[in-house]
């Protein structure tokens, strides 16, 4: 159960798997080489898990921050992410550029250089204190864990920012607005009977459906000066509402001539509806 003879055996799996691929000619045998390099990805994977949980128990309130998380595009948001940014580190190190320019990919040398050697430190004072003193973490490790975590964070940042188009903090705070925006819409429907609380406990699937209609409506009539504000130009909108900027303009005025009465009535329709 001890978290470093965890990393002992992980550690142990990874050397042995990089030793069968040296040891192997992929010309000769390729079917075997693509299998060890499955094997070498899951058995990282596995290292770095175990290593994460190390931080969480020796450092932490000394790792350093992830929020720059918030900027990233959701979907690069997986679990994987770490073990991908250590493959990255390796390619990068090793000459080849994957999904960027060269240039890109020559500046961001030293970090993957420095990322890879802090790992190395990492696993060999981990693997002399297992063998060692199981139990604790002498200040030497916590010293090698920390600049590790902060290397990782650091090459994550620009590895990911050379990529893709992070998030800017006025993208960030649009995205804010939308989940103040839906809260509110749940709020309001619970309080005018068009949903339960039983629906949303329940994860009710229609509600993937009711309640952004009735946020749309929201945002255009009881709460117009936020997310959904027509007064913003559509490069000031959300990227989700911006594309639709003039069918909201289409929407808004008409139900600007409901009555209160019509408007209940279509709203508790968007309930019930497919």
């Amino acid at each position: 159960p001890r978290l470093l003879s965890q990393f002992f055996f992980a550690d142990e799996r990874v050397t042995r798997v990089v030793a069968e691929i040296n040891g192997l000619d992929a010309e000769l045998d390729p079917q075997q080489y693509l299998l060890l390099l499955n094997q070498l990805h899951l058995s990282q994977a596995h290292l770095l898990a175990v290593l994460e949980r190390i931080m969480e128990e020796c450092i932490p309130t000394q790792r350093h921050s992830r929020d720059y998380l918030v900027k990233f595009p959701e979907e690069l948001l997986v679990d994987n992410l770490g073990n991908h940014m250590l493959f990255a580190a390796e390619c990068l190190l090793a000459g080849t550029f994957l999904e960027m320019e060269e240039s890109d990919g020559a500046q961001l040398r030293p970090q993957a250089r420095n990322l890879l050697c802090s790992l190395e430190l990492v696993r060999t004072v981990l693997r002399e204190q297992s063998l060692s003193q199981p139990n604790s973490y002498p200040e030497p490790v916590r010293a090698v864990l920390i600049q590790f975590d902060r290397l990782f964070a650091e090459f994550e940042l620009s590895y990911v920012s050379s990529l893709v188009a992070v998030k800017s903090p006025d993208e960030i705070y649009r995205q804010q607005e939308i989940i103040v925006l839906f809260c509110e819409t749940v709020e309001r429907a619970l309080h005018l009977g068009y949903l339960t609380q039983e629906m949303i406990d329940g994860y009710e699937p229609l509600l993937m459906f009711t309640i952004p209609r009735l946020a749309i409506i929201s945002g255009l009539l009881i709460y117009p000066e936020g997310p959904l504000s027509l007064e913003r130009s559509p490069e000031e909108m959300s990227r989700v509402f911006s594309p639709f900027y003039n069918l909201l303009k289409k929407i808004r005025d008409l139900l600007r001539v409901l009555s209160a009465e019509e408007l209940c009535l279509l709203e508790r329709s968007l309930c019930t509806a497919e």
